[in-house]
């Protein structure tokens, strides 16, 4: 219970932006032997969190209204000869902070296997 008034105290004195990290740290400075851990339950329990800065990555904003492409192989990725089903794929790779760069795998016959 000591505890709990403690890690309130150190949460509320940083302006409620200290995360469990922190205030463990902080804790320590002030001589109070506790583990990150507990301090990480203690503040689970209180609904205690800290802020997280920056802001989510989107890289994608689809369209609800477009309509979707047709799913040409209905998922069956098998052909049923050489040169009949090409696939091809992107994603974006974070280059730097706050850029990405679209990049494009080449397309791949899938041929048939026997």
């Amino acid at each position: 219970m000591a505890m709990k008034i403690e890690i309130r105290r150190v949460f509320e004195a940083n302006f409620r932006v200290y995360g469990v990290r922190k205030v463990w740290r902080q804790l320590k400075r002030e001589g109070f032997e506790i583990a990150r851990c507990t301090v990480s339950r203690l503040m689970r329990t209180m609904g205690l969190q800290g802020v997280i800065r920056g802001k989510s990555v989107r890289t994608t904003v689809s369209d609800k209204a477009a309509p979707c492409p047709l799913d040409h192989v209905n998922r069956q990725f098998k052909a049923p000869a050489p040169n009949r089903l090409w696939i091809s794929d992107f994603t974006y790779v974070a280059i730097w902070q706050g850029c990405y760069a679209a990049i494009g795998a080449p397309a791949k016959s899938l041929a048939a296997r026997t």
